[in-house]
C-alpha cells in the first residue's frame, strides 16, 4: 500500500487519475444496456471525487453491449478484428451515456475518442486531453487505443502513462482482489496488497496480461476496488485504505 501522509486520511492524495470503469458498470442486474439509476450514481460519485480537487480521466469498456468474443469460433460470420471495432464504438455509446450523466451534476466534460468521429467526439489528442484536465473538465477517454486486439484495461494503463496520471483505479462490483472468485467461493481471500509479479504468478484475473506488463514496466500503481460501496470513488482518490493496491515489490 502507499505510504500514509501526514495529512489526514481525506487530504487529497492523488492529483490525476484514470477510473477503469466496465461496460456493466452501467448496466442494471441484467448485465446488458444502460441503466440511467446505474449510471446516475457513479456519477454522483465522481462529482465527489472531482470536488476533492483530484483530475479525473475515465476510460469506459463496453461488454453491456457487445463483446468481441461472442463472434470468436470458426464458423463466426464477423470477423475478429471487425469485432473488436464494433466493440470500440460500443465504449463510445457508453462515453456519450456517462457524458450527460455526469454534466447533470454540473461538472464539464469532454469526450475524446481514438477513433475519428468530430459529430460527437473530440479526437483524442494528449496535449489537449491534460489541458481539459488541468482546466477541471472531466475527460472520457473511449474507442479503446483505436486499433484491434487491445482490450479497455491496457487502453486504460496506456492512456494512464499518456496524461501522467497518478494511479489507475479499476472500478469492480468486489471489494478488491482476491484469491479465487468471491461470489463463486466464501472462502477466497482478500489481498491488501500485490506485486506485478504476484498478479503474474497467481494467475488473477485483475487486468489482462499487457495491462499489467505495461504498469509494471514504468511502476504505474493500479488500486482495484469496489465502487458499488457508496463513497468509495473519493475514498480511492483520496489514498484512503480501500480495495487492493498493485505495485513494484517493496525492496
Amino acid at each position: 500500500m502507499p505510504e500514509e501522509s501526514e495529512s489526514d486520511n481525506n487530504a487529497l492524495r492523488y492529483r490525476r487519475v484514470i477510473l477503469k470503469l466496465s461496460g456493466e458498470s452501467l448496466a442494471d442486474a441484467s448485465g446488458r444496456g444502460i441503466s440511467g439509476e446505474e449510471a446516475g450514481e457513479i456519477a454522483r460519485q465522481i462529482r465527489q471525487a472531482h470536488d476533492s480537487g483530484c483530475q479525473i480521466a475515465i476510460v469506459i469498456g463496453g461488454g453491456n453491449i457487445l463483446r468481441g468474443a461472442q463472434f470468436s469460433g470458426t464458423n463466426a460470420l464477423v470477423q475478429e478484428a471487425t469485432a473488436h471495432y464494433m466493440g470500440m464504438l460500443a465504449t463510445t455509446v457508453n462515453s456519450l451515456a456517462m457524458q450527460d450523466a455526469i454534466e447533470s451534476h454540473g461538472l464539464q466534460t469532454r469526450v475524446m475518442s481514438a477513433i475519428p468521429m468530430d459529430k460527437i467526439a473530440e479526437s483524442f489528442i494528449r496535449r489537449r486531453a491534460i489541458r481539459h484536465l488541468e482546466k477541471g473538465r472531466i475527460v472520457i477517454l473511449s474507442g479503446g487505443i483505436g486499433n484491434p486486439f487491445v482490450t479497455t484495461d491496457t487502453a486504460a494503463a496506456q492512456r494512464a502513462l499518456e496524461l501522467e496520471a497518478d494511479v489507475v483505479l479499476k472500478a469492480t462490483r468486489v471489494d478488491g482482489v482476491y484469491s479465487d472468485d468471491p461470489e463463486k467461493n466464501p472462502h477466497a481471500v482478500l489481498y491488501e496488497s500485490l506485486t506485478y509479479g504476484d498478479v503474474v504468478s497467481k494467475n488473477l484475473k485483475v487486468m489482462d496480461a499487457t495491462a499489467i506488463a505495461l504498469c509494471q514496466e514504468h511502476e504505474k500503481p493500479i488500486l482495484v476496488f469496489n465502487f458499488k460501496k457508496d463513497g468509495n470513488i473519493v475514498k480511492a482518490v483520496s489514498g484512503d485504505n480501500v480495495g487492493t493496491w498493485i505495485g513494484p515489490a517493496i525492496n
